[in-house]
């Protein structure tokens, strides 16, 4: 049985129905299947059977929850990471240090001396003064930091614009005509472990022609590096397999990419790296959400539900599609448009949509919402952060808190000259003082 699916005419997660969710904790909220993730974290790592060599580093930013990211690592991956604080997050869900990828093209000096002290296990590095500044770094510290270097193959991922990261004009990795003086380059310095290179050429790719193209230059890349004299044990491959957002849809299976993965690579002879996101946790979650209003419209009445675009931002960044499925169907369907109560003609999750029909006060889903949903939540208009709930067969927990506008008030102070003359006196007795005119 799915970990989504209808008993006695009310959709349940596992074994638990989202009534008693929507009871408890209110709506909206995310909610993820336990048996999903691990379902999914599986498939993947099946599927890479054939692959002799490799590491799997769940990709953090699709999805940083701690109690996500301790199942994951449970199931033997550890973290991609594009920041400290997804390397706070992946520690502290008790993900090992030697087992974190440190990706992103702007990562600082504080970031790189965080994650150097906290003894991660590689740098990828997206142009040649990052690793020379990470060289330095590391050489204070008698260190010498395992890295790889990104290129960027121009290849054309066939995905989203927003979301495509291989092709030249894109702003990470390094151009291949000149990644190999490059890399002689930071291969010299005493501050690195150079060992290999790594390529990621976008998110929700939905066939392997690219991928492939992608990984045929690399193969060539790694020859022309192997003959130049550098030895070459470890190739990061990046993530980016697609899902199945709508019917209709198709995606490669985890046992085709993994095929064609092991085809490609037979004579490598690495360690390959993989970075999957998306394909972990998409089809692990879902938002909840209340039916507020169905509001008569021009062509189609608007059902106007209590989660928005600030709850899930990717229909309005990506015109992204997600299903709309009602919590307790009344066996009968309408077209309409489903958007959410933010002042933005944007905050829009679909138009002259077949959906099941709703009422005033009925619950919803939106489907496939584990991935880049909750990690890209705001509190525009000042609503609060939508909650997170995880659900393990018959139990579930909240495991990250709705915050509420009042509690971010609280973070929020007025300069001390609006404020009572001395009511912003520390400890020792000094006011604070107007320190631009000082």
């Amino acid at each position: 049985m799915p970990p989504f699916h209808s008993r006695h005419g009310i959709l349940h997660v596992e074994n638990v129905p989202m009534t008693e969710i929507a009871a408890t904790v209110g709506t909206p909220a995310y909610v993820y299947s336990t048996s999903s993730l691990r379902d999914a974290a599986r498939a993947f790592k099946d599927g890479l059977s054939l692959v002799p060599r490799k590491h799997l580093a769940f990709a953090v930013k699709a999805n940083p929850n701690i109690a996500v990211l301790q199942i994951l690592a449970e199931e033997g991956y550890g973290a991609d990471i594009v920041s400290a604080g997804e390397m706070t997050r992946a520690l502290s869900a008790g993900m090992s240090p030697e087992g974190i990828v440190f990706s992103g093209v702007g990562k600082t000096n504080r970031e790189l001396s965080a994650a150097l002290d906290a003894g991660i296990g590689q740098f990828n590095l997206e142009l040649e003064e990052e690793g020379v500044v990470l060289a330095a770094l590391a050489a204070r510290r008698d260190m010498r930091a395992a890295a790889v270097l990104r290129i960027n193959p121009d290849v054309d991922a066939g995905t989203h614009a927003k979301i495509s990261t291989g092709r030249r004009e894109n702003k990470f990795g390094v151009n291949l005509e000149e990644a190999q003086a490059i890399y002689a380059r930071l291969a010299r310095l005493d501050g690195l472990d150079l060992r290999g290179i790594a390529i990621h050429i976008g998110s929700q790719l939905a066939e392997l022609g690219p991928l492939r193209a992608a990984y045929e230059k690399v193969g060539r890349f790694i020859a022309a590096l192997r003959a130049a004299g550098h030895p070459i044990t470890h190739v990061d491959l990046g993530g980016g397999l697609g899902l199945t957002y709508r019917a209709g849809d198709v995606c490669p299976t985890a046992a085709a990419y993994g095929a064609m993965v092991a085809q490609v690579t037979r004579d490598w002879d690495v360690t390959l790296m993989f970075e999957p996101g998306r394909f972990i946790v998409g089809n692990a979650g879902v938002l909840l959400t209340e039916v507020i209003w169905v509001k008569p419209g021009a062509k189609h009445p608007y059902v106007i539900v209590d989660a928005a675009m600030n709850d899930l931002a990717r229909p309005a960044l990506y015109d992204a599609f997600h299903d709309f499925a009602a919590v307790h169907p009344r066996g009968s369907r309408m077209v309409a448009n489903i958007a959410g109560p933010v002042c933005e003609s944007g905050d829009t999750f679909a138009m002259g949509r077949d959906i099941e029909a709703v009422e005033r006060g009925d619950l919803a889903i939106f489907r496939t919402a584990g991935a880049y949903g909750a990690t890209m939540a705001s509190t525009y208009n000042c609503r609060a952060l939508v909650p997170e709930v995880l659900v393990d067969g018959d139990r579930f927990a909240i495991v990250a808190d709705r915050i509420t506008p009042e509690a971010m008030l609280m973070s929020q102070h007025l300069p001390f000259w609006r404020g009572r003359p001395w009511s912003h006196v520390d400890q020792s007795g000094d006011a604070t003082r107007d320190r631009t005119h000082a």
